[in-house]
């Protein structure tokens, strides 16, 4: 098989090939590498990378000794989002005050995902600290968007994403917590997908009872989406909020009937200001939930307070980095110093209040969601903007007051709990990647991924690979 072809098979593939030993592990490590040589240098998407031999050994050693029996990732090459610890490479979360850390313990996921057999080789780039949609950090610099090299690749998961998107990396792990596994998959033309809280094990956490912040899966198709997540998800006591799962079903076939899936259809959330050419992608993409015989209504959830909610919460969230203010405002951005200071400014009342409200919230969408099986609207507001850009001040005319008013689009879902994934729906004209954000009743992973499936086949995209990955 063509180095290319071999970089840019499903993942599904490329895993049963490695079990059944009709390619070696090296091979496949020989290929991605070759594809990271000549791409990252232009992307940086990869950061903290192994050298190429060191790869190369590992891959020896998963092919001397083969797959395990629950391996399903075995000798597929990984790269960590740079905010999980991974014994063996820094965890610097884009930030010159941890670019020397290494942890000493792996977090959860890391430790879940080596158990089923992927040979990492470095780290994928991020915002500092995760913070705001656009992956850019004074440690290894922006992760450019590779269908336009003067774009961001959003964030926090835009390294993640740039290289699924080239074919650097099969797969991806990621995080979410305003948008940072839908927003990326959507500025890159790949799939991401925000699992239900508590789906996949999220530790360390410095707020384990706070379910915002979630692990999950970036792929360029759902079925590899839904494969990686089926080697991600269950319990473990590591997470408090974890739970028991079926996993082997996301590994299973996504086929399902879609005639008389009942879709809500709300482009906007109800009101939000988007961008004239992503309303144009998302609107055209209405008829491929009609070839599938769903039955469309025009609603919308009401998101009374979500914003409000959202901010509250991150900010609490965020407060816990108090230390590190006081120890390094100086080496912060703007914008983490002023989201750390809301956090700390924070009363009790305001952070009753806004828990308060997202119970409120929750039993809104609750019943809502009795009467449809999805609703489906923008990922982002704005298609993928200057990568020199901190972050986008208007949409179609409206005026973003702080650096994550763009993403509320993102965050509104966020704090419904809801699973949500962002699909590939098409481009601008002028060639930038828009997708589409399908949301799924609680826990409802596995209906919402068969639907994302579904939508994919019926949108199916021509030529989407980018250019930056020849």
């Amino acid at each position: 098989m063509p180095e290319t072809d071999l970089v840019f098979q499903s993942a599904r593939d490329l895993a049963s090939m490695l079990q059944q030993r009709q390619i070696s592990a090296r091979e496949v490590m020989s290929a991605h590498y070759d594809q990271i040589e000549r791409v990252n240098p232009t992307i940086n998407a990869i950061v903290s990378g192994l050298p190429r031999e060191a790869a190369l050994d590992l891959a020896d050693a998963a092919d001397a000794i083969g797959p395990g029996p629950d391996q399903p990732l075995f000798g597929l090459p990984i790269a960590f989002k740079d905010l999980e610890d991974a014994v063996g490479f820094p965890n610097t979360a884009g930030s010159p005050i941890y670019k020397d850390f290494r942890p000493e313990v792996d977090s959860a996921i890391v430790e879940r995902l080596r158990q089923a057999g992927v040979i990492p080789i470095g780290k994928t780039n991020v915002p500092e600290f995760g913070l705001g949609s656009h992956t850019y950090n004074p440690v290894f610099g922006p992760t450019r968007n590779p269908w336009n090299l003067d774009r961001t690749a959003g964030g926090s998961s835009g390294g993640a994403a740039a290289a699924v998107a080239t074919g650097m990396l099969p797969l991806a792990d990621g995080s979410d917590m305003g948008g940072s596994l839908r927003n990326p998959g959507n500025f890159n033309s790949v799939v991401g997908l925000r699992p239900s809280p508590g789906l996949v094990p999220k530790s360390p956490s410095g707020a384990p009872w706070l379910p915002l912040s979630v692990k999950g899966p970036i792929a360029r198709t759902v079925s590899d989406v839904a494969f990686f997540l089926s080697a991600m998800a269950g319990f473990t006591a590591r997470d408090q909020l974890s739970y028991e799962v079926d996993t082997a079903a996301f590994a299973g076939s996504l086929a399902t009937e879609t005639k008389g899936l009942r879709i809500a259809w709300c482009p906007d959330l109800g009101g939000l200001p988007v961008d004239p050419g992503v309303r144009a992608v998302v609107d055209g993409s209405r008829s491929a939930f009609e070839a599938l015989g769903c039955e469309i209504e025009d609603a919308a959830p009401d998101f009374t307070n979500a914003d409000r909610i959202f901010k509250d919460l991150r900010a609490f969230s965020l407060a816990s980095m108090a230390p590190v203010l006081r120890e390094h405002r100086d080496l912060l951005k703007p914008e983490a110093i002023w989201n750390i200071e809301q956090g700390l400014r924070l009363s009790t009342e305001n952070v009753m209040n806004a828990m308060a409200q997202q119970g409120e919230l929750y039993h809104r969408v609750r019943a809502f969601m009795e009467r449809f099986d999805a609703f489906a609207c923008v990922v982002n507001q704005v298609p993928p903007f200057p990568v020199e850009t901190a972050w986008p001040a208007e949409i179609d005319g409206v005026q973003m007051e702080t650096y994550i008013d763009w993403m509320k689009s993102a965050y509104f879902v966020t704090v419904t709990r809801l699973p949500a994934i962002s699909v590939p729906a098409g481009f601008t004209p002028d060639g930038l990647p828009v997708g589409i954000q399908i949301v799924g009743r609680y826990r409802g992973d596995l209906d919402l991924l068969k639907l994302a499936h579904a939508v994919e086949q019926a949108i199916n995209l021509p030529n989407n690979r980018p250019p930056a990955a020849s």
